[in-house]
């Protein structure tokens, strides 16, 4: 297989490739629609980048095969350690809390994913990208309604800086039985009489939303709230 340039060859070198972009694709499409720093086009290009590796081990190994000690899996391996590095970059510290995990254990599925393509183990990658699909969308699901909450969301609260100003925000959220996550402190410029607030909230699936900013857009001393 994949010994010189005839057309079959060609063909199942394309056929590979093409796969790997579907299910990465596929599985891209879902970082996308869940507004993800790695999504389509990003899930596309590791999982074609990984097969094209696999195809090129396979070749090189068929094409010296007899002549030289070669390990077809050698490229392969480099690829999933190589793509920690893809991964690390999606990784962000917010706070107390680390958003991006998943995204970059995404992506280094979706490499080995391109790997079993690139091999022509399609029947192992078709099944893999199902059950990568059930634990991004459906997983997330189950696990948002057993917890019983919904997703953090992060607000900026610009306010003016005086005594009891964050004992009054406190006690609001407190009302609407909002969980404050994490809290951070700033000053915009040289503006000391002014404070930004950035607040990761956690919201029952009950809160209503609405009802909640105009209550905390009235406090006093707030200017403006921004959903980050």
């Amino acid at each position: 297989m994949l010994r010189g340039l005839d057309v079959k060859p060609i063909l199942d070198v394309v056929l590979r490739l093409l796969v790997a972009a579907i299910l990465g694709g596929i599985i891209g499409y879902e970082r996308e629609t869940e507004n993800k720093p790695a999504g389509f086009r990003t899930n596309m290009l590791v999982c074609i980048g990984s097969a094209l590796v696999m195809v090129t081990s396979q070749i090189i190994f068929n094409r010296f095969e007899g002549q030289t000690d070669l390990d077809p899996a050698r490229l392969g391996a480099q690829v999933i350690s190589g793509i920690g590095f893809i991964g690390a970059g999606t990784i962000i510290r917010d706070g107390l809390h680390v958003r991006g995990l998943t995204t970059a254990a995404s992506l280094w599925v979706v490499a080995c994913v391109g790997l079993a393509v690139g091999i022509g183990f399609y029947e192992g990658a078709i099944i893999a990208t199902i059950f990568i699909l059930l634990i991004l969308h459906v997983m997330k699901k189950l696990q948002e309604r057993f917890k019983g909450t919904q997703p953090f969301r992060v607000l900026i609260i610009e306010s003016s800086d005086e005594p009891g100003q964050l004992g009054r925000i406190g006690s609001l959220l407190g009302q609407f039985g909002v969980s404050i996550k994490n809290i951070e402190l700033g000053r915009p410029g040289d503006r000391s009489e002014t404070i930004h607030v950035r607040l990761s909230l956690q919201f029952a699936p009950d809160t209503p939303l609405l009802e909640f900013f105009d209550a905390l857009k009235a406090v006093q001393g707030v200017r403006s709230v921004v959903e980050e």
